[in-house]
């Protein structure tokens, strides 16, 4: 199939149909900005508010876990970026194998961000009222993990459409549809994806390094 042939009857060439969906890409990752960024700003208004509490809550996370997630989630942005340069180039095998790797990288991510979760349940780091943790009595400390499960929690949810999309983009890839060079699939799906990986980027440091 030709790549004229994915032309909807509402665009009047390709061209149009794809300059369409990158606008219509971006405009959807900036309302997820403005979502995070309510979040983000909730955040510097309550660190402003209790800077020693925040550090301890700090304390209190697993920097380890943290930087190997950080790892982990680049490297998946690689594996996307050579997803899509494999079907730009008609190597739709490829790029499946590539996104395959990148489901991979994305369940290490969750699994570790689990393993990070049970501790905190453990240990009674838990958000508002259900905090419970004898170590951290600072007065903040429950804003600090609410907000902590609150960022961690949307973004894990995010990594988990994510996944849902690169999935159908892969068995696309499999299946030879973008080896005719049909390829703003592959692209908006690593838009989003980089997205994931971006927020993750400004939650590491937020969360685990202050």
């Amino acid at each position: 199939m030709q790549p004229e042939a994915y032309v909807a009857h509402h665009f009047p060439n390709l061209q149009q149909q794809e300059h369409a969906a990158r606008l219509g890409m971006w405009l959807f990752l900036a309302t997820e900005l403005l979502l995070f960024g309510g979040l983000f700003t909730a955040y510097s208004v309550y660190r402003f508010l209790y800077p020693a509490t925040f550090a301890l809550g700090s304390e209190h996370l697993s920097v380890a876990a943290g930087t190997v997630n950080t790892i982990v989630l680049i490297t998946s942005s690689l594996t996307v970026a050579l997803a899509f340069f494999y079907a730009h180039h008609g190597r739709g095998k490829a790029a499946a194998l590539s996104l395959l790797v990148t489901l991979g990288f994305a369940l290490v991510f969750l699994g570790i961000k689990a393993w990070e979760w049970t501790h905190d349940f453990h240990e009674g780091l838990l958000p508002g009222r259900y905090f419970s943790s004898k170590e951290l009595q600072a007065v903040g400390a429950p804003m600090f993990f609410t907000l902590y499960f609150l960022l961690t929690g949307l973004h894990g949810l995010h990594v988990v459409v994510g996944m849902c999309v690169l999935t159908y983009v892969m068995i696309q890839a499999w299946r030879g549809v973008y080896d005719t060079g049909y390829t703003t699939t592959v692209e908006l799906g690593g838009m989003y994806w980089h997205l994931v990986d971006l927020i993750w980027i400004f939650l590491y440091p937020l969360l685990y390094l202050i």
